[in-house]
């Protein structure tokens, strides 16, 4: 798995742009079984295509620690940390529920 997350990451880092589409999708399936997981997923891959836990961590102040249990598989975010590090990568929340045109 791990080779499927470096290069996950190394897209986004390729393609800053593709960042929302990729939050959309994951966040569209957060009902479904595995998805509040898998946006956790999705928006770790963000983070570290945009610098890095400890990077974001400072943008969206928070700490590096709460940002890595936040986003832990098992990790139980607040609606405040998700919006702060959402913001934090350069996508607002809001445009998470928007599809493109």
């Amino acid at each position: 798995m791990k080779r499927h997350d470096d290069a996950v990451i190394e897209m986004l880092r390729d393609d800053p742009d593709m960042a929302l589409d990729y939050l959309r999708t994951a966040f569209d399936e957060l009902d479904e079984e595995g998805g509040e997981s898998a946006f956790l997923l999705a928006l770790r891959h963000v983070v570290e295509a945009q610098g890095g836990m400890a990077a974001v961590a400072e943008r969206a102040k928070v700490s590096r620690e709460s940002l890595y249990r936040a986003l832990s598989p098992k990790g139980n975010p607040t609606l405040r940390t998700m919006t702060a590090v959402i913001k934090a990568t350069g996508i607002h929340f809001h445009d998470l529920t928007r599809h493109a045109s």
